[in-house]
């Protein structure tokens, strides 16, 4: 077991400590017909990213917010307990922080974390930048510096757990040591990350970062 030393974490939230895939592929296949997208296309580059940031690559400006709306109303209308699970270690982790401090940084916007969270039973942190709190969404670091600054804590000094390719490069952008998951992408995908495991029941809190077995 290695001693990755930090003094605040940083967690990316779906594909890192929680599952929503199940539920996010049956909203976006559903949405997708109705604007003639190709669903497997759409998603393919989804991953990480702000939903409205996805879709401005699809459509028009001007027609970004509204369906950015309805796909997130499917969402909110398909969400039940078999579409969204936490992943393996995340809730013995973030149960037993032991004095390091930590904040999520996700995609999702204030309501989607609030509701996939509650219904994977993972705790919410006292800091949280969602989606509604950035201009920039990942690869952008803009989420994880201000996690940082809400922290108190130079963002070198911080570790970012992601699962995606675009959080990676948000993590790397903001100066914070990288690991990734390979909860929804191989490890061959994650290479940008300065370490890789499985998932977080490989990572044990301590008061001086984070032991990896």
């Amino acid at each position: 077991m290695s001693l990755l030393r930090c003094a605040a974490v940083l967690f990316d939230t779906d594909g890192t400590l929680v599952d929503s895939t199940p539920l996010i592929e049956r909203a976006a296949r559903r949405w997708a017909a109705g604007y003639g997208i190709d669903a497997d296309e759409f998603l393919a580059g989804s991953h990480g990213r702000r939903t409205s940031d996805r879709i401005a690559e699809f459509l028009p400006a001007d027609a970004v917010a509204a369906a950015t709306a309805e796909l997130d109303g499917l969402e909110a209308e398909l969400l039940d307990g078999d579409g969204v699970v936490a992943l393996p270690g995340a809730v013995a982790l973030l149960g037993a922080m032991n004095g390091l401090p930590w904040a999520i940084v996700t995609s999702m916007d204030r309501g989607q974390l609030a509701a996939r969270t509650e219904v994977a039973g993972v705790p919410l942190s006292a800091v949280t930048v969602t989606a509604d709190d950035v201009t920039h969404g990942k690869p952008d670091p803009e989420g994880y510096l201000l996690a940082a600054r809400r922290l108190g804590v130079p963002p070198g000094e911080c570790v970012v757990i992601e699962d995606a390719p675009a959080g990676i490069a948000a993590g790397r952008a903001a100066g914070a040591t990288v690991v990734a998951v390979t909860t929804s992408h191989a490890a061959d995908e994650l290479t940008e990350a300065d370490l890789v495991i499985g998932d977080l029941s490989a990572v044990t809190a301590v008061p001086e970062g984070l032991k990896i077995s």
